[in-house]
C-alpha cells in the first residue's frame, strides 16, 4: 500500500513539474547574455519576452503561455503568437469562447 501511494505521490509532483523551461549556466563575471532565439544581448540580472514567447533571463526561459489540454470536444486551441496566449473557441462558430478545465505550463 505504501508503494502505491509513494507512485500516486511522485505522479503529482510531476505534473507540477513545469516541462516548458530550460536553464543555462552563467559564467562567473558575465555582464551580458544572448537570447538563443533572437540573437540580442542583455545585462545579467534583466528579463525579457523573446520572439518564441518565452520569458527568460541569463539564467533560462520558460513558456510565457499555458497549453490548454482539457476542453469540450466541439471546441479548438489556436495559438496567437501576438498574445502569446492559446484561444479556446467553437469548432463551427470562433466568436464563442469553451471554457477550458485544465492546462499545462506557465
Amino acid at each position: 500500500m505504501k508503494c502505491v501511494a509513494l507512485s500516486l505521490m511522485l505522479c503529482a509532483l510531476l505534473s507540477m513539474s513545469n516541462a516548458q523551461c530550460y536553464s543555462k549556466a552563467l559564467k562567473p563575471g558575465m555582464t551580458h547574455c544572448q537570447d538563443d532565439t533572437d540573437m540580442t544581448w542583455h545585462a545579467v540580472g534583466s528579463n525579457w519576452r523573446n520572439s518564441e514567447c518565452m520569458d527568460c533571463s541569463c539564467s533560462g526561459c520558460c513558456a510565457a503561455y499555458s497549453t490548454p489540454r482539457s476542453f469540450p470536444d466541439d471546441c479548438v486551441s489556436v495559438f496567437d503568437p501576438v498574445a502569446c496566449e492559446y484561444k479556446v473557441f467553437k469548432r463551427n462558430n470562433p466568436t464563442v469562447q469553451c471554457m477550458i478545465f485544465g492546462a499545462v505550463g506557465k
